[in-house]
């Protein structure tokens, strides 16, 4: 057992797992620092195992017929006073997520933690409100009842830990399954806090647990224990399969949302204030955003004013300390990611796309690339047609509806799509015409918590939020009286 802290910008972190309500040490531990100052070495955190990882499943297992048993509204109440101490120490958690991943931390307080806070109490209404399908047919009265589907594993990206941990955690235990969270390696310690208020919400051991560690360690052992009865995964294509092949020969249902790659189509009617407003909030977490638009489609008749349009607004971006109230773009998580994204645009470049502005580390001895720019060559280029995951964005021109729509859906991916338009009825064109799982329209970045998220073709698999996730947590059940059935 082990209730080792380390001092995060004043707040004392566990480091070790959380199973079973008792902080659980391993033999070996991984180096977590700072994107914002990589000397800074945060903690030496519990490094995961495969029995860490049994012990974990064990005690959701062991937990899960109790806290399946309760009502929503007993499980409810739970969740809220989960949500009630996320909203007490918004501070606190943002302080920390800002060391660990360097989000802006005025986003972290303003709105993503917060946001984590209204995904628990969200999903604990939902399940509460539920009310099943029901109808008579063939002499009987039919409803659609849900069942707590089991021990969950839920794996979440490095990018907003704590908010996207929330999003999936929390449907699953208003559905009634128990948890076992997996947080990246590259930021684990704003989950670790998120356990300390599972603690204090008393919580029944084994409900809700953490293992840290290793993707292809900790990670492949939860995700090919057979007991799990539900795995959900927020991260790359390239991992999503090898999780998609481990659940399948256990036949454990899996959602997956793997990335994007979203095109950003501005018409020439399009409010080009509002449309290059948007364009530029597209760098916003150094680019390090699933939903972004990185691919600008632009009608080629306002090519030139658009252009110079963004090229203004991004010239005033402020790269810098996240915890600095004028920075306005954060530095990249880590020097892998650094390495990934200046690779891309170093190949882009020696291939023959050219660069319109940006391009550049900004500090010989920090995280910080510049907002890029890049014009490409043709269509199958790799950086329009691979996720950066970075301060990248492309542009392209088009002539008519039908070259702009072609574009939109030209890459695998198709998690997001935003159209910039005056005109209602090609707005509607679009949207009926583009694949993708959100399409937004004149807007960005507007989430309704009840409306289905997720990707179509490598962007994922499954549909999250609303009584779509809390479907996708629970076993349906059809049951069918006979109408002459009577009591006693």
């Amino acid at each position: 057992m082990s209730e080792d802290r380390t001092n995060v910008g004043g707040v004392a972190v566990a480091t070790g797992h959380f199973i079973n309500n008792v902080r659980v040490s391993s033999h070996a531990t991984f180096e977590d620092r700072s994107p914002l100052d990589w000397s800074l070495k945060l903690a030496d955190v519990a490094r995961g195992t495969a029995r860490d990882a049994e012990m974990a499943v064990s005690a959701a297992l062991d937990a899960f017929p109790a806290w399946a048993a309760l009502s929503t509204k007993q499980r409810a109440k739970y969740l809220h006073r989960l949500a009630d101490l996320i909203d007490e120490n918004v501070e606190r958690i943002a302080t920390v997520e800002c060391l660990d991943m360097a989000m802006l931390v005025e986003s972290l307080r303003l709105r993503v933690i917060p946001r984590a806070a209204r995904n628990f109490r969200a999903y604990a209404d939902l399940a509460e409100s539920y009310e099943p399908r029901q109808w008579a047919s063939n002499g009987t009265h039919n409803m659609v009842l849900r069942m707590p589907a089991g021990p969950t594993v839920v794996i979440t990206p490095w990018n907003a830990p704590f908010m996207l941990s929330t999003w999936k955690c929390a449907p699953a235990l208003a559905a009634g399954n128990t948890v076992v969270l997996k947080p990246a390696e590259w930021s684990p310690l704003s989950c670790s806090l998120l356990m300390d208020l599972v603690l204090e919400a008393e919580f029944p051991p084994g409900v809700f647990n953490l293992v840290q560690g290793m993707g292809d360690e900790v990670g492949a052992s939860l995700v090919a224990e057979a007991r799990v009865r539900r795995i959900s995964f927020t991260g790359s294509p390239e991992t999503g399969r090898r999780i998609g092949v481990a659940a399948a020969k256990n036949l454990v249902p899996f959602t997956a949302e793997l990335g994007g790659k979203g095109p950003f189509v501005v018409f020439a009617d399009a409010d080009l204030d509002l449309a290059t407003e948007k364009a530029t909030l597209m760098y916003d977490d150094a680019g390090q955003v699933c939903l972004a638009g990185t691919r600008l489609i632009v009608e080629a008749s306002i090519r030139d004013d658009f252009l110079e349009r963004l090229t203004n607004l991004t010239e005033q971006h402020v790269l810098g300390d996240s915890r600095d109230r004028d920075t306005t773009i954060s530095p990249l998580i880590h020097p892998d990611h650094f390495a990934r994204v200046e690779g891309f645009v170093q190949r882009s470049l020696a291939a023959g796309d050219t660069l319109l502005f940006g391009g550049e580390r900004l500090k010989d001895d920090g995280l910080w690339f510049e907002p890029t720019l890049i014009e490409p060559r043709d269509n199958d280029a790799e950086i329009v047609q691979r996720e950066v995951f970075g301060p990248v964005l492309t542009l392209q021109t088009f002539e008519s509806e039908a070259e702009a729509i072609e574009l939109a859906n030209s890459t695998k991916y198709g998690l997001t799509a935003m159209v910039f338009t005056s005109d209602q009825k090609k707005a509607d064109r679009f949207g009926q015409s583009v694949r993708a799982g959100t399409i937004w329209v004149n807007c960005f970045l507007v989430r309704d918590l009840t409306a289905p998220f997720g990707g179509i073709g490598i962007s994922g698999v499954g549909r999250e939020g609303g009584d779509y996730a809390l479907d996708f947590y629970s076993d349906l059940k059809t049951y069918q009286v006979k109408e002459e059935t009577t009591n006693g």
